[in-house]
């Protein structure tokens, strides 16, 4: 992958030192069992990115200004596990050096690696999960590091909430928290679903986005499209939401599978990026020194069991 600068911001802009935000490129699809091209993504979502318009009109903002470091891509990929412990190590550094890390996939099984890192560096996360599948298995074709996989982990130890499924395997169940899971067909009748989610959160989120949790007539090429997804504006104003009420401490977004005819997904990616830090950074002032809340004397005392119903939030 050609390394240049983020979306094609200044040199001085996106300087390690002097950005508030690490973008972690993760070319990987070593695992995906239907339609490959999951490492293609990242290199489509720069593109994209690079003929983009910077300025965003709901916040009024350019948040490019805060500085975004474009970190060399993370290509191991001798083995599911061994890419996992790659993101995993390269998301703690930059959460460490005080940045406000984004990781972009690759397929899902890149989160195991950026969850951990996480949930190692924050106290009480919570794992927000935008995608149209459950990803809950606990192995899968001889691996726990498999796409289908991604989110045990997270199921296992951190306070997991599901949004947007509506394709999963009757094992599933065992796992998945039905209290915090929001089934497709179910926010399609009631929009409750919002503040519900919310309330179930601690401070600290981490969101996971897999691009198939919109519906396929606004975001096609992802590695296993299924109807009934979500569309742009309620997905939009669900985030705000999130980032105007909760610490969110860094997002991932994944399979995205490019289209070399339609470019739209790409574009897609490319502004729920964009908009995503907008909505992290419009109340923050290029000069300001960014804190992403690291504590030292925090890390590695997670709560690192299921969370429970009667936890105070």
């Amino acid at each position: 992958m050609e390394t240049k600068t983020y979306a094609g911001i200044p040199e001085e802009l996106a300087k390690l030192d002097k950005a508030k935000i690490v973008l972690i490129p993760v070319p990987y699809d070593g695992t995906s069992t239907w339609q490959k091209g999951a490492d293609k993504g990242p290199e489509a979502f720069l593109d994209a990115s690079a003929n983009m318009e910077l300025y965003d009109i709901e916040t009024g903002t350019e948040v490019y200004h805060q500085g975004v470091h474009l970190v060399a891509a993370v290509t191991e990929n001798s083995s599911p596990e061994a890419m996992v412990e790659a993101v995993h190590q390269v998301t703690k550094k930059y959460i460490k050096r005080n940045k406000f890390v984004t990781i972009f996939g690759g397929e899902h099984s890149v989160s195991i690696g950026t969850v951990r890192a996480f949930n190692e560096m924050f106290p009480s996360l919570t794992v927000l999960q935008l995608d149209a599948h459950a990803d809950l298995r606990k192995s899968y074709e001889g691996s726990t590091c498999n796409h289908a996989c991604a989110m045990y982990e997270a199921s296992q130890n951190t306070n997991l909430i599901q949004v947007g499924i509506r394709s999963m395997d009757v094992m599933e169940k065992t796992v998945m928290d039905a209290d915090k899971t929001y089934f497709a067909h179910e926010m399609a009748v009631d929009d409750t679903w919002v503040d519900a989610a919310i309330d179930q959160m601690t401070e600290n989120v981490f969101i996971t986005i897999d691009l198939d949790v919109f519906d396929p007539s606004i975001m096609p090429s992802t590695g296993t499209p299924e109807p009934g997804g979500l569309l742009w504006y309620e997905t939009m104003e669900f985030l705000k939401q999130v980032f105007e009420e909760k610490n969110v401490v860094g997002f991932d977004i994944v399979e995205l599978c490019p289209n070399k005819i339609d470019k739209s997904s790409d574009f897609l990616a490319a502004k729920l990026y964009y908009k995503m830090l907008s909505y992290k950074f419009q109340n923050e002032e290029a000069e300001e020194v960014y804190d992403n809340s690291f504590d030292d004397e925090k890390v590695n005392k997670n709560n690192n069991t299921k969370f429970q119903d009667e936890d105070a939030y």
